[in-house]
Formats: structure tokens, C-alpha cells, sequence
């Protein structure tokens, strides 16, 4: 006897809107991992686990001490955070017209973030040698703007496409995009020559170059980004009435930036005795500005149907 359509069982399918809040969620845990790998760092718990994945190795693998918390406890979280990488890829396979870009997208956040592992325990092994670190976190980041895409094409399959916006505000988005990875790339060199070890204890974590030449290079990164914004931020004022959505991302970019740049000015002003949470703020500050760029210039070739005025 032949089963009808009808009566053969309905395959199991996420709704666009369920996928859009698994995106948007999957993409606040990678936000917060990059926090919690910048506290292992700036707490000096880099070497607080002497094993990996336990934290003190088979016959004691629970942690002992406050380093060997924070480090294990970073562990917790990326665990957490490759299990929603990994419903993340398999809620892509499951919903239905989602395009084949954001499936690709999502197998590429859960393989980055689950490679995050073996990389941490590399790290680890090699005392945390500054090029790992940064790696470590270039890594995080590169991650999350892949997250950030995902969630931009499940926004386009709930409220549909549009047609991207002129040439001129594309080029100018790719040029903000050079600028903000630009400016990335020094933070992460001003930490690896700044202050904080990295770990406690006898091992010495050495530092890479100077930190007033790394923070040198690094204002004058975002004076760059600055400028670029600023051009693609007047062009947003000017065709307001066309994209109206275009010119409120970018106040929220300026925000983000004005606010991150405060911060840098104090810890700045108090390097010798800023309290590490003080830095952890600096960075998720970067994380969120790099997220934020990466979201508006992504709208500018894969605009949403209702960004209009």
C-alpha cells in the first residue's frame, strides 16, 4: 500500500524565526567567549590548568585555585559555546529556504569555534606564546563576524531581501572593513606588549615589542577607521531618505567606537595600575565595534527588505 503525502511523517524543520533567534543567540555566546578568554589572559589564569581538557590531569582533574578556576571555567563556556556553534550548523540543515550561504556560513562557525580547542590547548603547551595568543583571539573574532552573517541571512528569510545599495557606499563599506580589521589586529598587539603576563608563577610569558610603540600604532589605526566612517557615515546622511537603516547603524557604530575609545583613554592614562576589568571592557568593546562593522557593511551588498527609511 502507498503512503499518500498526506499521511507520510512531516520532517522535521525549524521555522525562519526560530533560526534568526538561535543565530542571534549563538552569536552573544561568541561575544562572550571573547570576554571570558580575555579575563583568562588578563587575570594571569593563562597556565592556571596544567592538562587539557581536565584542568590537573587524570587522577586530579578538577581545578584547585583561583588561576585554575578562571582558565577551567573560560574551558566551560567554550564547551558551551561549540555545543550552540554545533545546533547552530544543524538548525541551518533544518530550515527550510534558508539560502545556501547561510548554511555554509554556519558549518563555518561551528568548525571555527570547535578549532578553537585544539588551538587553546597548543597555546597552553607552548606557554602561551604571544603569536598563539593572538591567534587564539584573531580566531574568536574571525568566528563571530562569520556569526554575524548567519544572523543577516536568517533576517533576509524572515523579512526578505533587497537589492544592494550603490557602488559608491559598497567600496566605501570594504575600505571600513580593511580599517576595522586593521585597527583589530593592533589591539591585539598592544595587549601582547602591555602590562598583564598572562600567567602566574614561575613562567615568564614574554612580551611582544614595546607597548608605547604597539598603542602608537594602534590610535593611529583607529584615527583611520575614524576617517572612513566618518566618509561612509556624511554619504548615510545624504541618502537618509533612501536608507534610513544605513544612517542608524552607523550611529550605533559611533557609539560603540566613542565608548571603546573613552575606555582606551583610561587605561591609557592608568597603565601602571588599571584594573584588568577595566581592559576586559576594552576589549569586548573591540569585539562588539568589529561585530557592528561587520553586520553594516554585510547590509550593504545583502540588504534586509524593510531597511528603507
Amino acid at each position: 500500500m502507498e503512503t499518500t503525502a498526506a499521511s507520510a511523517p512531516r520532517r522535521l524543520a525549524l521555522s525562519g524565526r526560530l533560526f534568526r533567534r538561535l543565530a542571534l543567540a549563538t552569536t552573544a555566546m561568541l561575544v562572550l567567549i571573547v570576554a571570558t578568554g580575555a579575563t583568562v589572559r588578563l587575570t594571569g589564569s593563562g597556565l592556571g590548568c596544567t592538562h587539557w581538557p581536565t584542568c590537573g590531569g587524570l587522577d586530579d582533574p578538577l581545578p584547585k585555585s583561583y588561576h585554575s578556576y578562571v582558565e577551567f571555567g573560560n574551558r566551560v563556556v567554550s564547551g558551551i559555546t561549540v555545543l550552540a556553534t554545533l545546533l547552530l550548523a544543524v538548525g541551518a540543515r533544518l530550515t527550510h529556504d534558508l539560502s545556501r550561504r547561510g548554511r555554509l556560513l554556519a558549518a563555518g562557525v561551528f568548525v571555527g569555534t570547535l578549532g578553537q580547542a585544539p588551538l587553546g590547548a597548543i597555546t597552553v603547551y607552548y606557554d602561551l606564546n604571544p603569536y598563539l595568543v593572538i591567534s587564539h583571539l584573531l580566531l574568536s573574532l574571525t568566528v563571530l563576524a562569520l556569526g554575524v552573517l548567519v544572523a543577516l541571512e536568517a533576517s533576509r528569510l524572515v523579512r526578505g531581501g533587497a537589492t544592494a545599495l550603490p557602488r559608491t557606499a559598497r567600496a566605501g563599506g570594504v575600505v571600513l572593513l580593511a580599517a576595522v580589521s586593521v585597527l583589530v589586529v593592533t589591539g591585539t598587539l598592544s595587549t601582547a606588549a602591555g602590562r598583564f603576563p598572562g600567567s602566574s608563577g614561575s613562567t615568564l610569558v614574554p612580551r611582544l615589542g614595546d607597548f608605547h610603540d604597539s598603542v602608537w600604532l594602534h590610535v593611529r589605526a583607529v584615527a583611520a577607521f575614524g576617517i572612513v566612517f566618518l566618509a561612509l557615515a556624511g554619504w548615510a546622511w545624504l541618502r537618509r531618505q533612501e536608507f534610513g537603516w544605513l544612517l542608524r547603524g552607523c550611529a550605533g557604530l559611533l557609539a560603540i567606537l566613542a565608548a571603546q575609545m573613552a575606555i582606551g583613554e583610561i587605561q591609557y592614562r592608568t597603565y601602571g595600575e588599571v584594573p584588568w576589568g577595566v581592559v576586559v571592557l576594552h576589549v569586548v568593546a573591540a569585539a562588539a565595534l568589529f561585530a557592528w562593522t561587520v553586520g553594516v557593511v554585510a547590509r550593504l551588498w545583502r540588504p534586509v527588505a524593510s531597511d528603507g527609511a
